[in-house]
């Protein structure tokens, strides 16, 4: 135990993940770790924890599950003729990169086993503390498809407070999005999520796809806030402490998880014409973990 923190060590018999979700580019995912310690607000991973028997709130903070052993069986299943190099994507559900990672080094001893297999790998990630791996993610980059994204829905440090208690400051990951790009690594943001009545005005759409045009982004890919069950129900007090006039909107966009269509279409252009002003070539993939109905690239960290 950690400031809090109660890490589960456990033993898995696989690691690597079928999505089962057309669609999305890719069909398998890893997750070294459940639960997040990022504690931000909005995760639509919350509800994964229940599945443990564990609240989507405080515990999925605070009791991270720990795959121990991820990366012998991620060279046992690489090393199967069945397996065909498929692209793997890091981080669908919880930050590869949290706090844990520290700790345990899951995430290194797999990007190790993948250089070996000179496995192709997308991975998602808040944590600066990607740059500890920067010789790996610069060799994989050599000799195989290695990319990353960082999530930055914003720069307001008022808002980086309220909504991601748990992780760097915006511009420490703009800094390491420069050095990873820098090292020749794929690099891009993910502006998630956009959060209505809060960060979906231009100026601070702006703000970001400005400073990843400055720091050598790659790439910009948006996605909208979604309300599923477990972080709807986290989600909306912490919005009621911060931004209390913001409820009735809430409550009339998230009766269900999603915000209406016509919204979100209009907040997806106003991103669209922000990254053409700014030199970026549309794109409608990133490495994102799941990507649902309504078309939006749905973040878990």
């Amino acid at each position: 135990m950690a400031s809090g923190v109660t890490f589960e060590e456990i033993e898995c018999k696989t690691i690597i993940n079928s999505t089962n979700t057309p669609g999305l580019g890719f069909r398998w995912s890893i997750n070294p770790y459940r639960g997040c310690q990022h504690a931000c607000v909005y995760c639509f991973a919350r509800g994964t924890h229940e599945y443990l028997g564990y609240d989507a709130g405080r515990d999925f903070e605070s009791r991270i599950v720990v795959k121990t052993n991820a990366a012998d069986v991620l060279r046992q299943q690489l090393r199967k003729p069945s397996w065909k190099h498929e692209l793997i994507v890091l981080g669908t559900a919880c930050d590869p990169y949290q706090q844990a990672e520290m700790k345990y080094e899951i995430t290194h001893k797999i990007l190790e086993v993948m250089l070996d297999f000179r496995q192709p790998v997308h991975m998602l990630t808040k944590s600066p503390s990607v740059l500890r791996d920067l010789d790996l993610w610069s060799r994989l980059a050599d000799v195989t498809d290695a990319q990353i994204a960082l999530s930055i829905p914003t720069l307001d440090e008022a808002v980086w407070k309220k909504m991601e208690p748990g992780t760097a400051k915006p511009i420490k990951r703009f800094e390491a999005l420069r050095e990873l790009t820098d090292a020749g690594v794929a690099c891009g943001i993910m502006i998630a999520p956009i959060i209505p009545g809060v960060t979906d005005d231009e100026p601070h759409l702006e703000a970001v796809i400005s400073a990843a045009r400055e720091h050598g982004a790659n790439f910009i890919a948006p996605n909208v806030l979604n309300l599923k069950p477990g972080s709807k129900e986290w989600f909306m007090p912490a919005l009621r402490e911060a931004y209390p006039h913001l409820m009735p909107r809430y409550e009339k966009y998230y009766r269900g998880a999603y915000a209406p269509k016509d919204y979100t279409q209009q907040v997806l252009a106003k991103v669209s014409e922000l990254r053409e002003k700014y030199g970026f070539r549309e794109r409608t993939h990133a490495p994102a973990p799941q990507r649902e109905h309504s078309g939006q690239l749905q973040m878990a960290i």
